[in-house]
C-alpha cells in the first residue's frame, strides 16, 4: 500500500495512549464523589451500585448500537479469562476500595491507587512475559517510592491507620490482576466486555450486601452512585480495554496512573481537603516515573507468526488482506482477518499484534 495512503487510514484509528488518558481522568474524576458516598452507604450497597450503573448504562448503549442483542464472539477458551478478570477487577477491587476510602482522605487514596500500575506492569512482566526495559522499571520504583512516602506516619509519634492504605494496595493488586485477564480478550467488544463486567459485579456485591442486613439507599442516593459508576467505571473501562489492544498491560496501566493526580486535585480544589507536604513530594515523585513511562520509545526488528482473529482495524502495514464480503470502504471496520508471516522493524508497544519474545 503506498505509504501516503497507510499514513492516512492509520490516523482514522484511535490512538491508544490519548485512550488509556481518558480512561485515566474520567476513573480518577470519580474517586472524590466515590469518597462523598462512601459516607451515606455501606461499602457492598456503594460497590454494587457502582458496578449496576455500570453494567446497565453500557448494556443499554450496546443494545441500542447493535439494534437487539448480539453474541460475544468470545471464544470458550477467553471466558476463563474473562470470568477470573470479573472476580478480581469487579468483585474484590470495588469492595476493597470503598473500605479503604471510608478510612482515609480522597486525595491521598487517589494517589495509592497509583499502585494498580506497579501491579500490573509486575504481572505483565512474571507471568505474562511482557518487555520491560529500565526505563520502564525505575519509572515503577519512582511510583512505589511515591506510595511509601504517603504512607509514612506524618508526625513522629503519630499512629498510623493502616487499614485504609493496605485496603487500596489489595484493590490494586487485584485490579492489576484484572487488566492482565482483560488483556487476554481485549481484542472482542470493549463495550460488551466492561457492560458484562459491570452487571456481574453489580449482582454479586448488592446480593451479598442484602444477603448480610444492608439495605437499599433512597432512589436518589442510589441513583447518584450509578451514575457515578457508570461514567467513572463504565466508560472508563471501555476506554481501557481499548487501549489494552494497542499498548498491552503493562504499558496501559503506567498511563492509566495518571488518574490519581486528577483525583487528588478535584479533592483538594473541590472538596477542601488538605494538601501536607507530604502529598506534593508523593506527587513529584510519582509523575517523574509516569513521565518516564510516557516518554518510553522501543524499536527492533521482529517476526509476526501467522494468526487470525477479529477485531477492529484500519488497513495499516499489519493488515494487508482482501475481504470476502462487499466492503463499503469506511474504516475502521471489524472482521475476521488473517495475518500473514511478515518481519519489519518499527516502534512498537507489546499490542494484540505485538506478543513476541525479545
Amino acid at each position: 500500500m503506498h505509504n501516503s495512503l497507510a499514513k492516512k487510514l492509520k490516523m482514522n484509528a484511535p490512538n491508544p495512549v490519548w485512550l488509556a488518558l481518558l480512561a485515566a481522568a474520567t476513573f480518577g474524576a470519580s474517586m472524590p464523589f466515590v469518597k462523598l458516598l462512601a459516607g451515606e452507604l455501606p461499602p457492598l450497597v456503594l460497590a454494587g451500585l457502582l458496578y449496576a450503573g455500570c453494567g446497565l448504562g453500557l448494556t443499554a448503549i450496546r443494545i441500542v448500537r447493535d439494534r437487539g442483542w448480539k453474541p460475544s464472539g468470545l471464544s470458550k477458551g477467553e471466558w476463563r479469562w474473562f470470568g477470573g478478570a470479573i472476580l478480581f477487577g469487579g468483585v474484590l477491587g470495588p469492595v476493597l476500595l470503598v473500605i479503604g476510602l471510608t478510612r482515609i482522605e480522597a486525595s491521598i487514596a487517589s494517589l495509592l491507587l497509583n499502585f494498580e500500575a506497579v501491579f500490573t506492569a509486575l504481572l505483565a512482566w512474571v507471568i505474562f512475559k511482557e518487555n520491560a526495559d529500565r526505563r520502564i522499571v525505575l519509572g515503577m520504583l519512582l511510583i512505589v517510592a511515591g506510595g511509601a512516602v504517603l504512607a509514612w506516619p506524618a508526625h513522629g509519634n503519630e499512629a498510623r491507620d493502616w487499614i485504609g492504605p493496605l485496603a487500596i494496595t489489595a484493590a490494586c493488586l487485584c485490579w492489576g490482576i484484572d487488566n492482565n485477564l482483560t488483556r487476554r480478550v481485549s481484542a472482542s467488544d470493549a463495550i460488551f466486555i466492561a457492560g458484562t463486567k459491570g452487571l456481574a459485579a453489580g449482582i454479586v456485591n448488592t446480593t451479598l450486601a442484602l444477603s448480610l442486613g444492608a439495605a437499599l439507599p433512597a432512589w436518589a442516593s442510589a441513583g447518584a452512585a450509578m451514575a457515578v459508576g457508570f461514567i467513572g467505571y463504565g466508560l472508563s473501562l471501555v476506554l481501557f480495554v481499548m487501549a489494552l489492544r494497542g499498548l498491552g498491560s503493562a504499558r496501559t496501566g503506567a498511563y492509566f496512573s495518571t488518574a490519581p493526580f486528577v483525583g487528588a486535585a478535584i479533592a483538594i480544589l473541590l472538596l477542601g481537603e488538605s494538601a501536607p507536604m507530604s502529598i506534593w513530594l508523593a506527587a513529584c515523585l510519582m509523575a517523574l516515573g509516569v513521565w518516564l513511562h510516557l516518554t518510553e520509545r522501543h524499536a527492533h526488528e521482529h517476526t509476526h507468526e501467522p494468526m487470525e482473529h477479529a477485531h477492529s482495524h484500519v488497513h495499516d502495514s499489519h493488515h494487508q488482506h482482501e475481504h470476502d464480503f462487499e466492503w463499503d470502504g469506511r474504516e475502521p471496520h471489524s472482521h475476521s482477518h488473517r495475518h500473514a508471516f511478515i518481519t519489519h522493524k518499527h516502534p512498537h508497544y507489546p499490542d494484540i499484534h505485538h506478543r513476541h519474545g525479545h
